[in-house]
């Protein structure tokens, strides 16, 4: 009666042996494993996202305009939604141009280890002077792109440059709607030599401009000839560039890439909708192309509702570690 007992404890113990083996030898494997890894050079953690040299490869076609980008909400690509005459009412809503809605376009930098950047640009300034200053005062860096030859161009130039504000020249372009974008305007209707003349003149209205971006300009944007004839000027007085893309079709960057001038594009219009809800999503929208790219350029226009979106959102970028930048810094 004990034999069958005796012979289950020696299966018992095969068994045991046979476990310990298999162990063994797993356990071989995994250090033969770690020491080929340790030898390849292999142990340094993978990013995750693989940047490139330049956003466009990594993200998107160019002037495609259509490729989304990771985490981004979509946005309409459209003409600056501020009025160029100052006797236009300033909490008017944006007017929409007859492009069709597209995503942001993808950002300036490609992904890295410091703080995400983030530049909030604030067009058509030069109008309404309190609440431009408004933007002015808040301890932040921001950046004024200044309308040529309008009531308060020289002013408020000189205020955001005396606050440690980046200035900038928001150059009137041609729009595809036909509507009248200012005075100082850029059109496809000019001749080189013209185009060139208004360019330095507008310039000079705005001297303390390091940089320019479009206004409106959705014509004159995809006009190749214009564009060579602008980014010539830009690259003469050593001023960046920064296409608003009004247009999905805009050759701008492109033609002041050539041109040897640093370049840059905008990835969200803040304020299509003068409601400070609304705003305060678009700027949330920014912060996370920033988080996912390492950058994002934000545009807003100088209405009481976007600076009550932005004052009230800045302890906010501050807790999720958003450094808030000049544009300047965002060009390359």
């Amino acid at each position: 009666m004990n034999r069958p007992r005796k012979r289950r404890r020696r299966q018992g113990g095969a068994n045991g042996s046979r476990v310990m083996i298999a162990s063994a030898l797993v356990a071989a494997l995994i250090v033969v494993g770690a020491v080929l890894l340790i030898a390849r050079g292999d142990t340094t953690p993978r990013p995750r996202y693989a940047g490139t040299k330049h956003h466009r490869a990594a993200t998107q076609p160019p002037e495609a305009g259509t490729a989304p980008v990771l985490l981004a909400p979509a946005s309409q690509v459209q003409e600056s939604s501020a009025p160029s005459q100052a006797t236009q009412s300033q909490s008017a809503p944006a007017q929409s141009s007859s492009a069709q809605p597209a995503p942001h376009a993808a950002p300036s930098e490609p992904p890295h280890s410091g703080a995400p950047r983030l530049a909030i640009i604030i067009d058509d300034c030069g109008q309404w002077l309190d609440t431009e200053r408004g933007f002015i005062g808040l301890g932040v860096p921001l950046t004024m792109s200044v309308l040529p030859h309008v009531r308060y161009t020289a002013q408020i130039a000189r205020d955001a440059s005396a606050a440690g504000k980046g200035v900038m020249l928001h150059l009137p372009m041609e729009p595809r709607s036909g509507a009248d974008p200012g005075p100082g305007r850029i059109t496809t209707a000019m001749d080189d030599t013209a185009i060139s003349a208004q360019v330095r003149e507008d310039l000079d209205a705005v001297p303390l401009a390091a940089g320019v971006n479009n206004h409106e300009g959705s014509a004159a944007t995809e006009d190749a000839r214009v564009m060579r004839d602008v980014a010539a000027v830009l690259a003469e007085r050593h001023v960046f560039f920064i296409d608003s893309r009004t247009s999905a079709a805009t050759v701008a960057e492109r033609a002041a890439s050539a041109a040897g001038v640093p370049t840059a594009r905008r990835n969200v219009f803040l304020d299509d909708v003068a409601d400070v809800a609304a705003t305060e999503q678009q700027l949330r929208s920014a912060v996370e192309i920033a988080k996912a790219h390492g950058s994002a350029i934000a545009i807003g226009h100088p209405r009481p509702t976007t600076l009550t979106a932005v004052r009230a959102l800045l302890p906010e970028l501050q807790h999720d570690g958003i450094a808030l930048v000049l544009a300047s810094e965002l060009v390359r």
